[in-house]
């Protein structure tokens, strides 16, 4: 399965992801990474392994439309089968959603649809949580459609939040869990085993 990782920060998801790979734990090649953020510590981490990448901004385009023709064309040349977005801070044009269609995955900080939808990143997620006092938080592997955080949900795994907790002793620990998990689900998209039935998702053994 030929991968592109798509993201926008500093890339501790596509770090896993690459390391899963080189262990022979996930049956993928990463043949992309993709970046809106110039400055984007994933592009660095993707060409100090050799990974192509590149950076392409909606803003630099004057369409949606040409945007996604011109990232559907890259994905293209690079052989592209399934994205996986990985702190990938913009929203997907429908383009590229109906041409991956449940090809697309994104993991989100929390147990959706609690904690999700527009605004609802990284540690402003951490700081809603909190904020509510629930226990427990988690990990949330989706499929991606046309809305926020909405797709048939792949994975969750759960987190405790401890008393103690603040937003960023609570990222970390979930951030460990998201390290865990991603690189499972798509092993499992690599090896055929994920089911998708209308708005459910699962993962056969």
């Amino acid at each position: 399965m030929n991968v592109a990782v798509f993201a926008s920060g500093r890339g501790s998801n596509l770090n896993a992801i690459i390391e899963a790979i080189r262990k022979g734990v996930l049956p993928a090649h990463l043949s992309l990474v993709v970046s809106n953020n110039a400055s984007a510590g994933a592009l660095e981490l993707a060409r100090s392994h050799n990974i192509p990448a590149v950076r392409i901004r909606q803003n630099d385009f004057s369409s949606e439309e040409a945007f996604s023709e011109e990232l559907l064309s890259c994905l293209a040349r690079h052989e592209v089968e399934f994205i996986a977005l990985a702190g990938y801070m913009k929203k997907i044009p429908p383009q590229i959603i109906g041409r991956f269609r449940n090809k697309i995955t994104n993991i989100h900080p929390a147990l959706l649809p609690a904690f999700g939808g527009p605004g609802m990143y990284g540690m402003h997620v951490h700081e809603a949580v909190l904020r509510a006092g629930v226990k427990i938080t988690g990990v949330t592997v989706h499929l991606v459609d046309e809305e926020y955080d909405h797709g048939p949900i792949v994975l969750q795994r759960p987190v405790e939040v401890a008393p103690y907790d603040d937003p960023v002793s609570l990222a970390a620990r979930v951030q460990a869990v998201e390290h865990e998990v991603y690189p499972l689900v798509l092993k499992a998209f690599a090896e055929g085993r994920v089911t998708v039935k209308g708005a459910r998702a699962w993962i056969e053994p």
